[in-house]
C-alpha cells in the first residue's frame, strides 16, 4: 500500500488540493485500487454551493487511471521522460448516486487498463464507498508516456 500523498501527487499532474487520491491499496500490471476521503472536505475544490456531485467521481477515476500510468513507467510530473496524457472521453458512465459529500465512507477508485498502446490508453473504473458502487464507466486517454 503506498500512503504518502505528498510521494502520490508528484506521480501526475495535479497538485495540492486538486490531487484527490490519498493512497493506493493496491495495484499491478492491469488495475489499481485506490482510497481517498478528500470527498469529506468541506473546502474540496470541486464543491459549489457546498455540495460534490458524483459526476466528480470520473475525476477520482482519472486520477487513479493517472496513478497507475505513472507507477508503471515509473516517471514522476515535471521530469523530462513524464509527459502527462489527455482525458479525451469518458463513455458508458452509470450513476447510483447524486452526490459524494453526503457519504461518509472512503472513497474506493478502482481503475482496470483495457487496451494500451502507444497513442493511448483505455481504462475501465468504478468509484464506489460502504460496499455500494457509486458510479462507473469508461475512460480513454491519448498521449502521455508509452505504457509498460
Amino acid at each position: 500500500m503506498l500512503k504518502d500523498r505528498e510521494a502520490l501527487c508528484a506521480l501526475i499532474p495535479h497538485a495540492g488540493d486538486m490531487c484527490l487520491i490519498e493512497r493506493v491499496a493496491e495495484w499491478d500490471d492491469k488495475r489499481i485500487r485506490c482510497l481517498s476521503n478528500t470527498h469529506l472536505d468541506p473546502r474540496h475544490p470541486l464543491r459549489r454551493a457546498g455540495r460534490l456531485h458524483a459526476v466528480h467521481g470520473i475525476e477520482y477515476a482519472a486520477q487513479a487511471a493517472a496513478l497507475h500510468g505513472a507507477l508503471l513507467t515509473g516517471h514522476r510530473r515535471n521530469t523530462p521522460a513524464a509527459t502527462p496524457g489527455r482525458l479525451v472521453a469518458v463513455r458508458d458512465v452509470v450513476f447510483s448516486a447524486v452526490r459524494l459529500d453526503e457519504l461518509a465512507q472512503t472513497l474506493v477508485i478502482e481503475a482496470e487498463r483495457l487496451i494500451a498502446s502507444g497513442e493511448g490508453v483505455i481504462y475501465r473504473f468504478s468509484v464506489g464507498a460502504g460496499g455500494r458502487e457509486l458510479l462507473h464507466g469508461r475512460l480513454s486517454v491519448l498521449g502521455g508516456s508509452p505504457p509498460a
